[in-house]
Parts: C-alpha cells; structure tokens; sequence
C-alpha cells in the first residue's frame, strides 16, 4: 500500500493539498509570496518571520496571508 505523501490545508480560504513536512517558508516561497511584505497567520495565530523555517505544516492546517498595503 503507497504511503500518502500529501496533506490538506486552508490558505486564504481556499483548499490546496501539498507535500507532507514542507516548512511553511518553503511552501510560502512555492507560491510565490514576498514575505516582506506580508502578515502570516498559522491556525489564528500570527507567525514570527524567524520562525517560518522551523514550522512544519500539519493537514487541516490553516494559513492567513495578509498583504500590507501603502498610501497615505
């Protein structure tokens, strides 16, 4: 029996299935994201840049990503 090698979970609202034990840096950076411009929520709460390495992303998470916006 094959092994499943892929998770779900919720970014933005939206449903995607992704590779099992990818940081959420690496996934951040797979689609694309500029993290510094961006506020990361992990499962309601919001994530220490510094930490994005070290965090692995488990099925049924849920990741918020927040683009800030300039002006004046």
């Amino acid at each position: 029996m094959k092994k499943n090698n892929k998770i779900k979970i919720k970014l933005n609202g939206k449903s995607s299935t992704i590779d099992k034990n990818i940081s959420l840096k690496k996934y951040i950076n797979t689609i694309k994201i500029p993290i510094k411009k961006v506020a990361i929520e992990l499962n309601h709460q919001i994530v220490d840049k510094n930490r994005l390495n070290k965090i692995k992303l488990k099925n049924k998470d849920t990741i918020e990503i927040v683009h800030f916006i300039g002006g004046g």
